[in-house]
């Protein structure tokens, strides 16, 4: 619970920091009102460290310039526009917006820029009360007039304005709701929920990009799945990612399976602390989590109720990979994550046949390969993807894991297992046989390969016999 007595300590300390009392004392001398607002503040209050400090004035935007350019090592008006001054002040990035009064057309999620008079009026235009605070510098005054505080001691995330209003001028704020709640670990009150489910096809005017960038931020949070449950139970998943909420199986009386859904959420949780504790202070691995999320969403397409009461999933590993691909491109995702997401899903049960009995080292060698620069992930995903309650099955398999991982330690010791190639490389496979480049130089180099992963490292001698063998039997 929010220590009052504390919080306002550390308002002070926020209010002595260098970067705000440089800025504090430059506006003052103007005559301008400054306030840091935002997120700052709020974390401030709650003990949350602070950082990308936002300001707000009374001061234009020209005025903003003309007070930053002698106390700054570099200054941007690229958000002039819109009121907002950037500056890099004692060697720490900060935006100053002049007070806005903005008004929407309910169409685009533009805004018709309007400046404001006063602070109050430009707080209570903001997503929600914890966020619509600002603390007034030099006099460290905390300005609070929607109930931030009161909001913040609640635990409880709230819009100023009318919810069906402040979500229909911008209805991003319905994602950043979400986040929110995972980030802070708040309840989203229930006017503002039940906004967020009549109003959610109002996502459709928000560009992928937008709404790719608040998934990211969720997932980077320490328990998203505290975000992914508002975003399902509201239904505004569906208009972004329904993949998730169709993991919700319907549970046949005459079939049992494992619910899908909490499962997955159980496996993004447990990837989160597999990640925290094989890679400490690690920036959060966005790829890993949304593969962890969407991992088993290729069941509802392949579901077959057998007889006798067994549910079969047969190749969802494969169909969840092309639905997740498709998804992350209509999110406009990069590239980069777009195939490390794909992949990790097409290999998460490639290990389970490991757990069943002992591969050779040609088995081991292909699971490396196969994986790539992904194969660290895909341990933490694997590992992850083990919720049975049974404490023996889970045992047998942690076990199994860490029989594979010690392995691959071992084989990485004797070969160089991260770049696994055939002993003899294009030119030389000419150079041996007598031909031209062309489609048999790749058929050789795909043997030779097939080689080093069967038998390991036979020496470019062995190799070069094996080859002309191989060559002489196509006759």
């Amino acid at each position: 619970m929010l220590n009052m007595a504390d919080g306002l300590a550390r308002l002070g300390a926020l209010a002595a920091d260098p970067v705000v009392r440089t800025l504090a004392d430059a506006f003052a001398a103007q005559g301008f009102e400054l306030a840091v607002v935002g997120g700052p503040v709020r974390d401030a209050l709650i003990g949350r460290p602070t950082h990308d400090l936002d300001f707000t004035t009374d001061a234009s935007p020209d005025q903003i310039l003309a007070i930053v350019k002698p106390i700054a090592t570099a200054h941007w008006d690229i958000g002039r526009a819109f009121g907002t001054i950037g500056a890099r002040v004692q060697g720490e990035q900060v935006e100053i917006t002049t007070y806005r009064a903005d008004s929407y057309d309910g169409v685009t999620r533009k805004p018709t820029v309007e400046f404001g008079d006063t602070i109050d009026g430009d707080l209570a235009r903001r997503d929600f009360t914890v966020n619509a605070m600002a603390l007034q510098v030099p006099a460290v005054k905390l300005i609070d007039p929607t109930g931030g505080v009161e909001d913040l001691i609640a635990g409880i995330l709230r819009t100023p304005a009318d919810p069906k209003v402040s979500f229909g001028d911008d209805p991003l704020r319905m994602l950043r709701a979400a986040r929110f709640s995972a980030q802070l670990g708040f309840a989203i009150d229930d006017a503002t929920l039940d906004a967020i489910s009549e109003l959610r096809e109002t996502l459709k005017i928000v560009s992928p990009e937008r709404v790719q960038g608040e998934l990211i931020r969720l997932m980077q949070t320490d328990d998203p799945s505290r975000g992914i449950r508002v975003l399902v139970d509201s239904g505004l998943i569906e208009e972004f990612l329904p993949e998730v909420s169709a993991l919700r199986l319907e549970v046949d009386e005459h079939h049992h399976h494992k619910d899908v859904y909490e499962h997955s959420l159980t496996v993004l949780q447990q990837a989160i602390e597999l990640e925290h504790s094989r890679h400490p202070g690690a920036e959060p691995d966005v790829a890993l989590r949304i593969a962890a999320l969407l991992h088993d969403i290729g069941k509802p397409r392949t579901r077959k109720l057998e007889p006798g009461g067994a549910v079969t999933f047969h190749h969802h590993d494969v169909v969840g990979s092309r639905m997740a691909r498709k998804r992350l491109q209509s999110l406009r995702f990069d590239g980069e994550t777009t195939d490390a997401v794909a992949k990790l899903i097409e290999l998460h049960l490639r290990f389970f046949g490991y757990a069943e009995g002992t591969w050779t080292d040609s088995a081991v060698r292909r699971y490396v390969r196969d994986a790539g620069d992904l194969l660290e992930r895909l341990h933490i995903l694997t590992r992850a993807d083990v919720t049975t309650r049974n404490r023996r099955k889970a045992t047998r398999l942690a076990s199994a894991y860490d029989d594979i991982e010690s392995r691959i330690a071992a084989l990485r010791e004797q070969e160089e297992l991260d770049s696994i190639r055939p002993e003899l490389d294009g030119n030389r496979i000419q150079e041996i046989l007598g031909i031209a480049p062309g489609r048999e130089v790749g058929e050789a180099y795909r043997f030779l390969l097939d080689l080093r992963l069967d038998e390991g490292v036979l020496g470019p001698d062995a190799a070069e016999q094996r080859l002309r063998d191989w060559w002489a039997s196509r006759g």
